[in-house]
């Protein structure tokens, strides 16, 4: 039996599709979810659900009996970074009463000194849950999957095709964008095939590119000029705050913006390739497919 957490978000929905999609029979599969309602669509596909929450630890041990491998989709709590890694500490202990054999856990890609990077609160509590699974005892693969292609329009703005403007504070740092599908579809790879144990896989895309061919990919896609402007944080906030975003917003774009100018996130892997058994996405693909 197979266990996808997070089963009815973006994440291990698509998983749970890829594992239907090489064959896995929907009674080997089981998904945890924290209200039922929203598993309609799991049910239809002949999916065991179990209820479970990440903060609910007998709730876990329950959900995850007669579980043999378990793949950990990284929570999105919203607080405090320190929630996510209370949570994900929760699962594994769980899984390991249980007696679940195999934990594949969905963390994000670091680089060395990766202490002094802007995101380092988030890489680290990625580092404390891989640090207690590995300790754990159970066997394991963590795939450091790196940052999702889905952000550039978010990064770029909605209005970007109308303005022909991208305003964002990350220099001409790069990142390894990869399609958030593409990671499911490795996850499901490394939970139905074998030699997984005990590694940990770097998933990026086959090269990492900077805003300003970001920019000049929109540009081409739409037959107008894009101008991408790298403004200081403090500019960037003031436009921000001018144009009416709220201040959560602002300040997770400044932090992955600092975190892309700092180089953070500019690894390259040929793993994901790999596993797919053909080239990721390319940026350029992808915005010719959301513009």
């Amino acid at each position: 039996m197979i266990l996808v957490t997070g089963a009815t978000g973006q994440f291990g929905s698509k998983a749970i599709d890829h594992l239907l999609n090489k064959g896995v029979r929907p009674a080997e599969i089981s998904a945890l979810v924290r209200d039922v309602a929203n598993a309609a669509d799991l049910k239809s596909k002949g999916v065991e659900v179990k209820v479970g929450d990440y903060t609910d630890y007998d709730s876990l041990v329950k959900a995850f009996q007669g579980v043999e491998k378990l793949l950990l989709v990284s929570s999105n709590d919203r607080q405090a970074v320190e929630n996510r890694t209370a949570q994900h500490i929760n699962v594994i202990k769980a899984a390991k009463a249980a007696n679940v054999k195999h934990l594949v856990y969905t963390s994000f890609v670091r680089k060395a000194n990766f202490e002094d990077s802007a995101i380092a609160a988030f890489q680290h509590s990625h580092g404390a849950t891989e640090a207690c699974l590995i300790a754990s005892g159970l066997d394991y693969t963590i795939l450091q999957n790196c940052i999702y292609l889905e952000m550039i329009p978010v990064f770029a703005g909605e209005k970007v095709a109308e303005t022909g403007t991208i305003l964002f504070p990350a220099a001409e740092g790069k990142a390894s964008y990869v399609l958030r599908e593409e990671l499911a579809e490795a996850a499901a790879h490394v939970l139905t095939t074998e030699g997984h144990e005990q590694q940990i896989y770097s998933l990026t895309n086959s090269t990492s590119v900077s805003f300003t061919e970001i920019a000049k990919a929109i540009a081409d896609h739409l037959g107008k000029e894009v101008n991408y402007q790298s403004l200081t944080v403090e500019q960037f906030e003031a436009k921000m705050k001018a144009f009416g975003v709220p201040d959560l917003y602002i300040g997770m774009f400044s932090m992955w913006a600092t975190a892309q100018a700092q180089g953070t996130m500019d690894v390259v892997d040929d793993t994901l390739e790999r596993f797919l058994g053909r080239k990721p996405t390319t940026m350029s693909r992808f915005i010719a497919q959301v513009y």
